[in-house]
């Protein structure tokens, strides 16, 4: 009996890498018609290499008349996964740099926005769109405000957006720490001790794996009865 994703279009924007990448296997091992979007053209090659049968796109999700011309070409599609992210807008706010919060909103919710603006005309109401935040929207950790600034952003338009565009389903995945490349700003031994200093503050007392948000991404994509929903996969740090 065939898998409720087999022949199913989906596109994941930012799935070369991470959570995307680990998405996409999940899914493209359920029989779905994976297609991967990213800016890294070696990233890219590098996904396609490892999952023979997908379909990967190099544009930049900041760029709307190239989103508009990819999903003009696509046609109509299932299911949508956003999970571009950019790495900026950490830090103390009395020393942030404000332009690091700038770019860190163009790496992330202009693009996530940008993709699914874009997207809606071609989405079939009987599908999805899951966003990927993180749990820094709601953490309230020191030095995490302009984080929290992206992600609650994104959180915060999440219902309203899935009533407007009922009954297609609009859903959000929020992960916790996750062992991603995200982290490889901080040097592998600072990387390191940021780990173990997570793992004793979490209750799970593990640091996440992609494939656990992939897991919960894939649970909220199939379930037809979930609509305007953040799901938190992280640990149990924010209790």
């Amino acid at each position: 009996m065939p898998g409720k994703f087999e022949n199913k279009k989906v596109v994941i924007a930012g799935g070369s890498t991470g959570v995307g990448f680990a998405t996409a296997r999940l899914l493209h091992e359920a029989g779905a018609q994976v297609i991967i979007t990213g800016r890294s053209e070696d990233k890219l090659q590098a996904a396609k290499a490892a999952l023979p049968g997908i379909t990967t796109v190099s544009l930049d999700s900041n760029n709307r008349q190239e989103l508009d011309g990819f999903f003009k070409s696509t046609g109509n599609f299932d299911h949508l996964v956003l999970s571009l992210s950019g790495g900026k807008g950490a830090g103390d706010f009395a020393n942030l740099p404000l332009e690091d919060l700038r770019t860190g909103f163009e790496g992330k919710f202009w693009p996530q926005l940008n993709t699914f603006q874009a997207a809606i005309p071609y989405i079939n109401k009987s599908g999805s769109v899951t966003v990927i935040t993180a749990v820094s929207a709601v953490s309230k950790a020191p030095g995490t405000s302009g984080l929290a600034a992206i992600n609650g952003s994104l959180e915060l338009m999440l219902p309203t957006i899935a009533k407007e565009l009922k009954p297609l389903r609009v859903n959000a995945v929020s992960p916790g720490v996750i062992d991603t490349g995200w982290w490889d700003f901080l040097a592998p031994e600072e990387k390191a001790k940021t780990f173990e200093y997570y793992k004793s503050i979490t209750p799970l007392e593990r640091i996440g794996q992609p494939e656990d948000v992939a897991d919960t991404i894939h649970f909220l994509m199939g379930n037809p009865n979930i609509t305007g929903t953040i799901i938190r996969c992280d640990g149990g740090l924010v209790l």
